[in-house]
């Protein structure tokens, strides 16, 4: 397979989009809408850095004396050390190493002198190889956008501030619009210089290694000979890819580079930092979302050994000593008096209530699809089917709470701490602060999970880090408790939706609505796949008390246990197998049929099960890659599930990082086993009840599967994410397993307290 030439790089490489005209929502949604208003109302660009600005910025910033830089991801030292700077932050994950093999594979680098180093929290490092696709995906033109000048993305980038990590787009994205293509430009760059300098033609060097060689002749120059002068060139802009059949480290199982000092401890989280003098801080908010602090006696605390100061916020109470223990003690000695902010009535029950009647109001504020589906459901009759789905909110229990540390000093307010995005955090920081964001300094360190929750936008803690250290002389670094982590997460919502469909005379599904509530956001990531030939898709907007934030996988998670469980009823009533069902209603010869037929075989679909054992089968696509998963299962003596095998299937088109990826699909998959067997946040006067582990039920390794196949399969689609498209079918398989297994339908996540009813 030959890669397609990049018609366009800028100051970070980027590359044209995938021609996948797929929607997508949340921040991406942010990037599309500004940078249009942008794009139309010109004028804007003159405040912000141009392509020239940006690369001397860039250069300023990461290249020493013996270092020449190449834009603004990577440089080369004379040792031939090539350092490839990351804007994507270490999230566990490995793509720092991911992007490392795509970029060294092209650059024709030597491995073992290739390092990975977090890209600076400044706007030169503005990911533009993130924003061009993900406008082209979603716009649905990506040729569109592509024509647009390089420049101009660049500047529409910068101005929207965006360094995120998150969408599955580190690899798709970044790696193969921006990291393939500025290797192989350099590369070329690499091969003008040395023809320069042994005066031969260019077409007569290879390079391998980190050094471009004469064969002819037997003479060859070491990368860090040739990267002054090559760094003077001007780069290709369109460098033809390696075909597949080249590749060295795109898909070679090379061993994650973070993965040692994460062994032995000395990778440093942002909950580990320590700076001289510095305090540590905890706090307590409004147990219920929206009140304010009324009043609080800070005596109890002060007289706490260690402790120094309380601060008080709109909505919260912080307290400060000299160490994390004195200031959790302090806290528990107050006793804060909160208002309800108006949501003392509001409970799970309630806003279950309340989406059912807005969905029953029929005024939908957005609606999608395609024929009409109206006839076909009438005309059913009393024979359509329907089903309601309810799945609660959901929190991202990151093993590393939150913890921000924040010092002003000298006009500049200092940050450390690990988030999704350093360069949004900057520009909510000095809001926050009421300063300029050209005095706000972050320094992104790796992040203990997330998944969403680290995103600026819903990341109370950087304001409150920020009005602390404008209050006080010295370092704080402010820590949540786990308990306040759990009870004012920003969860993925709380849905519910209704599906309806209808059976034509030959089997066959002939209309499908999926009417369905959440909050303001009406878009998901898991298209429909299925061939219908009448759909219907409608969004009730409703919006509690909490705050909705995107969660591992986004709205894939929801709408697929939606989708492949109410097909498998379908499936039920047309009297047919799950398998076959699905199968005959994709593309003959699709990628989809293809991934469905590889799990059927390879989990042994059909085969006899022992009595009270189930197997279940989902396909979900999802961030441009394709995931099927049959999950085999049963129920315990106290009625709770228990998964006993699990396959996996998946079509990403490129498999960049082999171990890695299926580690990502693995563990994707075990979190959507562990959302849906036993994860809720539940709400009780407008407050979560749930505090701790203890009560958030996540998955126990003893219940975890303890047979997971991961099979991929290489094509020549697009390259697709990897780090979220695991997680949505497991839900549905599980779910579908426990109804082969015992005839029951559960339609209501987690799927523990439904067995057990």
């Amino acid at each position: 397979m030959a890669d397609n030439p990049n018609p366009n790089i800028d100051e970070v490489g980027a590359a044209p989009a995938p021609e996948t005209p797929v929607k997508k929502k949340g921040v991406k949604r942010r990037i599309f809408l500004v940078g249009s208003a942008l794009l139309v109302g010109g004028g804007v660009f003159g405040l912000y850095w141009t392509d020239s600005d940006a690369r001397a910025r860039a250069k300023a910033l990461t290249t020493g004396d013996g270092e020449h830089n190449f834009l603004s991801w990577m440089k080369i030292a004379e040792d031939d050390i090539v350092t490839l700077f990351s804007p994507h932050i270490d999230m566990g994950q490995g793509t720092h190493t991911a992007l490392g093999q795509m970029l060294a594979d092209e650059l024709d680098a030597d491995w073992s002198k290739l390092k990975i180093e977090q890209a600076p929290s400044d706007i030169a490092f503005s990911n533009t190889a993130l924003v061009q696709s993900f406008l082209g995906e979603m716009t649905g033109y990506p040729g569109v956008i592509n024509a647009l000048p390089a420049a101009v993305i660049g500047m529409l980038t910068r101005s929207q501030k965006i360094q995120i990590t998150g969408g599955s787009s580190a690899v798709r994205f970044t790696g193969q619009g921006g990291m393939r293509v500025v290797g192989a430009a350099v590369r070329l760059a690499l091969i003008e210089e040395a023809a320069d300098r042994l005066g031969v033609p260019a077409s007569e060097l290879t390079t391998a290694d980190s050094a471009v060689t004469h064969a002819a002749s037997g003479r060859s120059l070491r990368y860090g000979e040739l990267a002054a002068g090559a760094a003077e060139r001007s780069l290709d802009s369109a460098p033809t890819l390696k075909s597949r059949k080249d590749y060295k480290l795109i898909g070679k199982p090379v061993a994650r580079i973070d993965i040692p000092a994460k062994v032995d401890g000395s990778a440093v989280y942002g909950i580990d930092l320590t700076l001289p003098d510095m305090r540590v801080a905890t706090i307590a908010a409004a147990p219920v979302r929206g009140g304010k602090l009324e009043s609080v006696d800070q005596a109890p605390a002060l007289a706490v050994a260690g402790v120094e100061k309380v601060v008080t916020l709109d909505d919260a109470v912080i307290v400060i000593a000299k160490g994390y223990w004195q200031a959790l003690k302090g806290l528990q000695a107050l006793s804060p008096k909160f208002t309800d902010g108006g949501s003392s009535a509001m409970s799970t029950a309630s806003v279950y209530a309340a989406q059912a009647k807005l969905r029953e109001a029929g005024k939908p504020d957005a609606e999608a699809g395609a024929g009409d589906v109206d006839a076909a459901l009438t005309a059913a009759g009393d024979a359509a089917i329907t089903a309601d789905f309810r799945t609660p909110f959901l929190h991202h229990a990151m093993m590393e709470p939150f913890a921000l540390t924040a010092h002003f000093k000298d006009g500049k307010l200092h940050l450390w701490g690990g988030l999704q995005d350093p360069i949004g955090a900057r520009d909510r920081a000095a809001k926050a602060a009421g300063l300029e964001m050209d005095d706000v300094i972050f320094n992104p360190m790796i992040m203990g999970g997330g998944f969403g929750r680290r995103f600026p936008g819903v990341t109370e803690i950087i304001d409150q880090a920020a009005l602390l250290a404008m209050q006080v002389p010295y370092p704080v670094k402010l820590i949540w408790s786990r308990e306040e982590e759990v009870r004012h997460g920003t969860y993925r919502p709380q849905t519910s939706a209704r599906l309806t469909a209808a059976l034509g005379d030959d089997g066959r599904i002939a209309a499908w609505r999926s009417d369905f509530v959440q909050g303001e956001d009406s878009e998901s990531e898991a298209g429909f796949i299925y061939d219908v030939p009448a759909t219907s898709r409608r969004h009730f907007a409703y919006k509690s008390n909490q705050i909705d934030g995107p969660w591992r996988s986004v709205n894939s998670t929801q709408v697929g246990f939606y989708n492949e469980s109410f097909i498998d009823e379908l499936a039920h009533a047309a009297g047919e197998d799950p398998y076959q069902f699905r199968r005959k209603h994709l593309p003959e010869g699709s990628r989809h049929q293809k991934v469905l037929d590889t799990v059927a075989t390879r989990s042994g679909w059909g085969t006899p099960l022992p009595e009270g054992t189930g197997r279940g089968i989902a396909i979900v696509e999802s961030f441009g890659t394709i995931v099927a998963e049959v999950i085999e299962a049963t129920v315990k003596d106290d009625g709770s599930p228990k998964v006993l095998k699990a396959w996996a299937v998946v079509d990403c088109g490129t498999t960049v990082s082999p171990v890695n990826a299926e580690a990502q699909i693995a563990g994707g998959l075990i979190m959507g086993l562990s959302s849906a067997i036993g994860e809720a946040i539940t709400l009780e006067k407008g407050a979560v009840v749930e505090s701790n582990f203890n009560d958030y039920n996540l998955l126990k390794l003893a219940d975890a599967p303890p047979v997971i196949d991961v099979h991929f399969i290489e094509s020549d689609a697009p390259i697709g994410g990897i780090g979220e498209p695991g997680l949505p079918p497991a839900s549905p398989a599980l779910a579908n397993a426990l109804f082969a297994a015992t005839g029951k339908r559960i339609r209501t996540l987690p799927l523990m307290t439904q067995a057990k009813a």
